[in-house]
């Protein structure tokens, strides 16, 4: 176990760190509105972490919650407004924001919510309607 990968990242200020630990589930882009209109970008780059590899080093008591849905918990920095991660109960995993890990290499492996796309990417990464079936999803790949 001494051996895993860890990966430290933080908000845009800094007030609350944490470290990443292991591999990602999955790493890619969503394209549905609400991650757009969270990051505030065309797209979001996403690592998918199981909750017991993300760990708050610093500032847990600065992080603050939005949820939207009870799909997900967005979380963020009372400080800086940084977006640092949101939890998704339903699957068991946190998207811990691609961005704020800076030195992990990310190597997205799928498009997902493309129907909702503003910016196309040609990547030759599959490109899903909405979600894998095992998340609920159609599964249905779209072309690019």
């Amino acid at each position: 176990m001494g051996n895993e990968k860890a990966y430290n990242g933080s908000c845009f200020c800094g007030a609350v760190q944490f470290t990443v630990t292991g591999d990602p589930v999955a790493m890619g882009y969503c394209h549905c509105e609400s991650c757009r209109h969270w990051s505030a970008a065309p797209v979001n780059a996403f690592t998918l972490w199981k909750p017991e590899a993300v760990k708050i080093t610093q500032g847990a008591e600065n992080i603050g919650t939005y949820n939207k849905t009870p799909n997900s918990y967005r979380k963020w920095c009372k400080t800086c407004g940084g977006h640092i991660f949101s939890e998704h109960p339903g699957l068991g995993l946190t998207d811990v924001y691609a961005a704020v890990i800076p030195d992990l290499p990310h190597q997205a492996s799928v498009h997902l919510n493309y129907q909702e796309k503003v910016l196309p990417i040609k990547d030759g990464q599959p490109k899903l309607k909405d979600f894998p079936q095992p998340f609920g999803g159609s599964g249905e790949s779209l072309s690019e």
